[in-house]
């Protein structure tokens, strides 16, 4: 072990090496020919074969040369812990390759280093992301392994019998795209401006699914998102798109954009907002009758219909999540 604990040593100060080489050639050719030594052992370890150079006792002897002269008793103490250190060099570094390794198939099958708590991961893509607490270490590889043929598969719009909320874009055209977005969630509403200031809905028919993150409690992550979701499910398509352009573009009095607005405020405060821009688009007897329906069991059951799509089917790690050109994209959509 102590050879192979040696050459990753050796291969982690190597980019120190190579700098201070530069200025010190020296330098260099020494630990180019302690390297060409120190892989040749190494190279015999890992294909199960007996080192023929000693290698190993050159190291421990440039360790406890020292010691040897001035504490002889302390030799054999100090060559099992030399032992014991290069067996654990070897352990962290297989762990490490082996976690390496997990979090970028994870990056490039779910879009996020960490399986459980995507939001942990600074690499995954710009989302509101979708924690899935409990799994263990295993359960994560089973899922990585799992999204392996998602990732490389054609996606289609078509697959998924999901019910939009309203539809966006070029009228009949032959590339459907699909966006699924929280009300609340802040990336959702950057990529909805996106959209709209470049040429994607120029080239796209875009259909709109409402997706109100749900905590592992039950709760929701933004506090009026399952409200304002029910109200554009309960209206016709002109009116549903209104509500989520006025949410994603708009602001108050005070120039606060509506969406931090319905994020901070109280039940009784969202609903009142609105109703009152029912009101004022479609006037108080329809404004009613979407109020009743947004309440009903109908709404509710495609609301948690699509839920069930999505979560099952598209098994996204973050919304905003759009399919469209074949491939299923997560995070912030870009121009």
């Amino acid at each position: 072990m102590v050879c192979i604990a040696a050459f990753i040593i050796l291969i982690l100060v190597g980019i120190v090496v190579a700098f201070l080489s530069i200025f010190n050639r020296t330098l260099g050719r020494k630990y180019l020919k302690v390297l060409k030594k120190s892989w040749y052992c190494f190279s015999k370890r890992v294909t199960l074969q007996k080192c023929d150079t000693n290698f190993a006792d050159d190291v421990k002897t440039s360790i406890l040369k020292k010691v040897i002269l001035k504490k002889p008793e302390w030799v054999k103490p100090l060559s099992i812990t030399i032992e014991a250190a290069s067996v654990l060099v070897v352990i962290v570094t297989v762990w490490s390759i082996i976690e390496g390794a997990k979090a970028g198939l994870a990056l490039w099958t779910l879009g996020t280093c960490n399986v459980s708590q995507p939001a942990n991961c600074a690499l995954g893509a710009d989302s509101c992301a979708l924690d899935e607490e409990g799994l263990n270490w295993f359960e994560e590889w089973g899922e990585i392994i799992g999204a392996i043929p998602e990732r490389l598969k054609t996606w289609n719009v078509n697959d998924y019998n999901l019910t939009p909320a309203y539809t966006l874009g070029t009228e009949n055209s032959e590339n459907l795209a699909l966006s699924i977005i929280d009300p609340g969630c802040s990336v959702c509403r950057q990529s909805f401006k996106n959209m709209q200031t470049g040429s994607f809905l120029e080239n796209h028919q875009l259909r709109v699914v409402i997706y109100p993150i749900r905590n592992s409690d039950g709760s929701y992550r933004f506090a009026n998102s399952e409200l304002i979701t029910r109200y554009i499910y309960a209206a016709d398509q002109t009116v549903a798109s209104k509500i989520i352009e006025k949410i994603f573009t708009e602001g108050d009095e005070n120039n606060i954009n509506y969406q931090s607005v319905m994020n901070s405020a109280s039940h009784e405060k969202a609903k009142e907002l609105l109703d009152g821009w029912l009101e004022a688009w479609v006037g108080k007897d329809q404004a009613k009758e979407i109020i009743k329906k947004a309440d009903s069991d109908e709404v509710k059951q495609t609301i948690e219909r699509n839920r069930e799509i999505v979560d099952n089917e598209i098994k996204p790690k973050g919304i905003p999540t759009m399919i469209y050109d074949g491939g299923r994209h997560l995070g912030l959509f870009k121009n």
